[in-house]
């Protein structure tokens, strides 16, 4: 079965641009914070992650979901009319500094090809898409906004076989939903301790 869980937040952080950017581009610090996730690991792949989370059914059975995540980030600048430029690689790093209005952070899933899955272990590989936008605003504050899907799929148990599989479909998108945005919640909030706060926008 297919389940996709989605969750969005809006947070302002009480920390300067450049020192929120550099520290939320570290996805083994911030998904340090997340319950559910048991470790990350860069792959021998560049940019190319391995998130280990792990997780109980309504049973209280444990399985464990993989994930290949590449991360790429693009810097956001906003040109004024009298600068002119085709080719963004012949901007100059005093120009790109100048006008720099924010910092764009995307995960997508990467795909591999050796086996990932192994349900008689529970174990599953689920993919995860992401964007992470991050804007100065006054009084040495960051703006970060944060949209993450995920998608896995996983063998039911027997006893959930009995429920149509539209129902059933529908009741997992949502639990997983409520518990990616409760954990994602909890993983921001739990940044705090190292800014001064953060709130919600």
């Amino acid at each position: 079965m297919e389940a996709t869980g989605i969750s969005r937040g809006d947070w302002i952080f009480h920390g300067e641009f450049n020192r929120t950017a550099a520290y939320l581009s570290d996805q083994k610090k911030i998904l340090g914070f997340n319950p559910f996730c048991h470790s990350v690991e860069l792959t021998n792949i560049e940019n190319v992650y391995k998130w280990l989370f792990r997780v109980t059914d309504p049973q209280n059975n444990p399985f464990d979901v993989i994930f290949f995540v590449e991360q790429s980030e693009e810097l956001l600048v906003e040109l004024p009319d009298h600068i002119e430029c085709s080719d963004p690689e012949d901007l100059s790093e005093e120009i790109i500094s100048l006008y720099t209005v924010g910092k764009k952070l995307h995960w997508k899933h990467h795909p591999v090809t050796s086996q990932v899955e192994d349900p008689s272990k529970y174990l599953f590989e689920g993919k995860a898409f992401a964007d992470m936008y991050m804007h100065p605003v006054e009084g040495n504050k960051t703006r970060v906004q944060f949209d993450l899907k995920i998608d896995v799929r996983f063998t039911l148990y027997p006893a959930f076989r009995i429920v149509p599989e539209k129902i059933l479909h529908a009741m997992t998108n949502a639990g997983m939903s409520m518990i990616m945005q409760t954990s994602t919640n909890k993983m921001f909030h739990s940044i705090t301790k190292d800014f001064d706060n953060v709130t919600c926008a």
